[in-house]
């Protein structure tokens, strides 16, 4: 089986040259050729000789991904696209307009395993880890389909993060190579929903981007209902986990809170998030559910204000999440879902 080429660091592709009895510099032209220029056949590459060319497509391919669907919002200028991967499976990514420029939330996983009751990635069921190739090339593809330049991104698509946690660590590293797309890492968001384990490992990288922490309730018997990981780690210890991340990394974590209408959004919820989290650096990011037709979930506008409001009073840095894309269910996980049934 040919080895997936893309998904190589630099560092492996010097090693891959030397180990198949090429120059150790080859690794870096080639590493050029994928990730700067982008090519997708290596009869492209052309400061690179003939036979060397033929022996990189007999021992490895270049992997690709084919945008299938692809919907595009009247009332903004959201973009959500349907890709369908090598071995058929789909993921979906969401390039979304805002006033610090293009922002594109992409995949991890060919669905997901966490089960969190809101959420419509799961529903589908999980299939497969997402290769570092597999996410980069949604930011590829995104760009040379939209001619937009992605300027930030967040892993809060199809899957958990860190449930793939070591390619989605050497994505992190390629995409901010400065011989690659040289994206900083702080204008990386990436989302979990709250794995202990895998949050202090991450802080050992000390990596620039915001740790998003899917919080969702502020009592273990209600964060339990919908959120199954909550019986693993629950919110003391994940909250522990986060006041280490901040003092390893010096990083503020945000924490995202879907306000759902009769679960979570009481008043007394609201002031018991407020001494769940006083005193720690972080932001809470209120989230409008998206309505999915498995569940009775959705959230009631005033309710959600009058939760920021005592947040606000509270002395928590609290905002709404702006909705983009309503036209077109731009939340990830639906349009899978749809296109598979």
């Amino acid at each position: 089986m040919k080895k997936d080429i893309l998904s190589c660091s630099l560092e492996e592709l010097y090693s891959e040259m030397e180990a198949i009895g090429e120059k150790k510099f080859r690794g870096k032209q080639i590493y050029e050729w994928l990730h700067t220029k982008r090519v997708h056949e290596f009869s492209n590459m052309s400061n690179i000789s003939s036979s060397l060319r033929t022996k990189l497509d007999e021992l490895y391919c270049i992997n690709s991904i084919k945008i299938v669907r692809k919907l595009e919002s009247s009332i903004d200028n959201t973009v959500k696209y349907l890709y369908e991967l090598s071995d058929g499976n789909h993921i979906e990514s969401v390039l979304m307009d805002y006033k610090h420029g293009n922002s594109l939330c992409i995949s991890t996983q060919v669905g997901c395993k966490m089960g969190c009751n809101f959420c419509a990635s799961t529903i589908a069921g999980f299939k497969r880890h997402l290769f570092p190739s597999e996410m980069l090339l949604q930011v590829y593809e995104a760009e040379r389909d939209s001619g937009r330049h992605i300027d930030s991104l967040v892993l809060m698509g199809i899957g958990e993060p860190l449930d793939n946690f070591n390619n989605t660590i050497r994505f992190l590293q390629m995409i901010s190579y400065e011989t690659g797309k040289n994206l900083s890492l702080r204008h990386v968001s990436l989302s979990t929903c709250g794995l202990v384990d895998k949050i202090y490992e991450l802080a050992e990288y000390r990596f620039g981007l915001t740790l998003s922490v899917s919080l969702h309730a502020v009592t273990d018997e209600e964060r339990n209902k919908i959120m199954p990981i909550n019986k693993q780690y629950p919110i003391g210890t994940l909250l522990k986990a986060c006041r280490d991340y901040i003092e390893k990394t010096g990083r503020r974590i945000s924490f995202e809170y879907a306000v759902i209408h009769g679960i979570n959004d009481s008043p007394a919820d609201a002031v018991a998030l407020i001494k769940l989290l006083r005193g720690m650096n972080c932001h809470i990011n209120l989230i409008p559910v998206n309505q999915i037709k498995e569940r009775d979930y959705r959230s009631d506008k005033n309710a959600l204000y009058d939760f920021l409001n005592i947040l606000d009073k509270g002395g928590l840095n609290a905002t709404v999440r702006r909705t983009l894309g309503a036209d077109i269910d731009a939340a990830c996980g639906q349009l899978r879902r749809e296109y598979e049934i």
